[in-house]
């Protein structure tokens, strides 16, 4: 009984912090004009650049930031790997490009592209080492 008690609560906490990242630019504007929301959309290397993983692991997969972007953002992940075991496919690739191109043409990462539900900039942000409060505190201020 205690092992079936403790799968469920291991499920649904795990559930209850899932964070729904999309890499469809398309798709993340049409959620975002459905649920009215902003679209938080990060460039990343994600096995390569070493402030992108630290962004993902500090930020990104915290409890406080998933619970803060669930009301505030559609998720958009535009990501660069480098490594050949991660390659992405190639329509997606192009995609990051085309996303790239248009939003971050000095090519930052990690870079934060903050956009209304029709694509539209609202804020840019880089990379600093902070908590995941402290993000979203600028974050907020940001979108004011």
């Amino acid at each position: 009984m205690k092992r079936i008690f403790l799968i469920a609560f291991v499920l649904f906490t795990a559930n209850s912090f899932a964070q729904n990242w999309t890499t469809n630019f398309e798709e993340a504007k049409a959620t975002a004009e459905k649920e009215n929301k902003n679209i938080l959309l990060v460039f990343s290397g994600s096995d390569w650049c070493a402030p992108c993983i630290k962004l993902d692991r500090n930020v990104w997969q915290s409890p406080d930031f998933k619970t803060y972007a669930e009301g505030k953002f559609v998720l958009l992940r535009a990501d660069f790997p480098k490594k050949k075991a991660n390659v992405l496919p190639e329509e997606l690739r192009a995609a990051n490009l085309a996303l790239a191109e248009k939003y971050n043409k000095e090519g930052f990462f990690p870079f934060v592209v903050i956009l209304d539900k029709t694509g539209k900039v609202i804020a840019r942000k880089g990379y600093e080492n902070q908590t995941a409060e402290k993000y979203i505190a600028e974050l907020q201020a940001l979108i004011k």
